[in-house]
Formats: structure tokens, C-alpha cells, sequence
């Protein structure tokens, strides 16, 4: 017992070594943050387009507005599958290496590489959720006088979140696993400040354990908030 609290305090205390996790994790939360919001947005638009897209009639295909929407269906579908084909990891490399090598700020490499990383997912939870929807709701939205846009922003789009936040919490969750890859830039994230500790101290027992509790605390808590949300939206729905 005195052997595990020497090291606890030779892994944590001494030097304030503590402070590798506590920034680490701030570091880790704030590219997580930051990546969750762009990629939602970025996986939102491009959801919106390839649903706009298979819903268009044949008729509709063929004129100038379809031809300009089987463009843009075509670039956000290359975009999917490269990024869904390639490993986080490289694409982190490849962004830091070649494409924002001026960047002077890892966490700003960190958090496009994620965003873009991240959009691939949503877009494709978006395209299903939005797809789960009746046709009947965007013919009766239509029919009342608004437009595709209005419809969308007003019928289908709320009633899709509530079918994809299962799926968006999951992909929360993946996110800020995939964090941790954040190292191999040099970047003091929660990962990265655990193997700090553990090159000081030469002990891999205790830092490399509170890494591991601290995102298993994290995973828990994200998915108890998630719970609670999907809960109330029951509610809602039962009113």
C-alpha cells in the first residue's frame, strides 16, 4: 500500500506532474468541442444535398437545376468515401505535414482534421435520418405554401434530429476517443499527458490508468446526458 502511494505521488504530485493531465484534458475537451460543431454543420449541408438529390424526380434531373445539384451530390459524395476510406491518423498527418504546414497552432490543425473527419459521419446520419422521414411530410409542408428550404428547416430537419441523436451520440463519443491520435502532432492532450508522466516518472501503472478512467468517466457521462435528452424528447413526443 505505501509502495502504490510513493508512486501516486511520485506520478502526480511531485513536480505538480497532476497538471500534464488537467491541461491535457482542457486540450482534449476543447478539440472535441470544436470539431463537433463544424462537423455538424459540415455534415448537415452535405446531408441536406445528397437527400435533395435522390429526392429529385427524372424530370427534375434533367434541367439546369439538376445538373447543378448532381455536381454538387458528386463532390460531397467523393468527399464520404475518401474520408470514411481513409485512417483519422493519416488524414491528422497529411493535414499537419503538407496542407496547414503554416498553421502555427496544432490544436487549429487538430480541430479542421476532425471537423472534416467528423462531417463524413454526420452527413451520412443526417442523409438516413432525413430519408426516415415520410415523403408525405415534404408534399404536405409544400402544399401549405412553403418552400423546400422552409420545409426542411421547419418539418423534416427537427423530426430527423430526434432519429439521429442516438447515432450523433455515438459519434460525440468516437470523436473524442479518436483525440487521443492528437500526440503524434506534438500536442499536450489527456494522452499525451499520461505518456508525458510516464517518460518523467518511468511508471506506466498510474498515469496511463487515469488517462484510461478519465475518458471511461467521460464516455459515462456523455451518455448519461444523452439519456436524459432522448427521455425528455419522449416526452415531448407524448404530449
Amino acid at each position: 500500500m505505501n509502495g502504490l502511494i510513493d508512486k501516486f505521488t511520485q506520478d502526480f504530485i511531485a513536480d505538480n506532474r497532476w497538471q500534464f493531465i488537467i491541461k491535457g484534458l482542457g486540450v482534449t475537451l476543447e478539440v472535441t468541442a470544436l470539431a463537433l460543431v463544424f462537423g455538424v454543420i459540415i455534415g448537415l449541408i452535405i446531408g441536406i444535398v445528397r437527400c435533395a438529390h435522390d429526392q429529385q424526380s427524372a424530370n427534375e434531373r434533367r434541367g439546369i437545376k439538376g445538373a447543378v445539384l448532381n455536381f454538387f451530390n458528386l463532390i460531397c459524395h467523393i468527399y464520404v468515401t475518401v474520408i470514411r476510406g481513409t485512417p483519422a491518423l493519416v488524414q491528422l498527418l497529411i493535414m499537419y505535414f503538407i496542407i496547414l504546414v503554416s498553421a502555427k497552432s496544432k490544436v487549429l490543425v487538430a480541430v479542421v482534421t476532425f471537423s472534416i473527419n467528423s462531417g463524413a459521419y454526420v452527413a451520412e446520419i443526417f442523409r438516413g435520418g432525413i430519408m426516415s422521414i415520410d415523403k408525405g411530410q415534404m408534399e404536405a409542408g409544400r402544399s401549405l405554401g412553403l418552400s423546400y428550404v422552409q420545409t426542411m428547416a421547419y418539418t423534416i430537419i427537427p423530426q430527423a434530429m430526434k432519429a439521429c441523436l442516438p447515432a450523433l451520440a455515438n459519434e460525440l463519443i468516437t470523436l473524442l476517443k479518436e483525440t487521443s491520435i492528437c500526440g503524434y502532432l506534438g500536442l499536450n492532450e489527456l494522452t499525451r499527458g499520461g505518456d508525458i508522466i510516464r517518460g518523467t516518472t518511468f511508471d506506466a501503472l498510474l498515469p496511463l490508468f487515469a488517462v484510461a478512467l478519465i475518458y471511461l468517466c467521460l464516455v459515462m457521462l456523455l451518455s448519461y446526458l444523452m439519456s436524459l435528452i432522448e427521455r425528455r424528447l419522449r416526452k415531448s413526443d407524448n404530449r
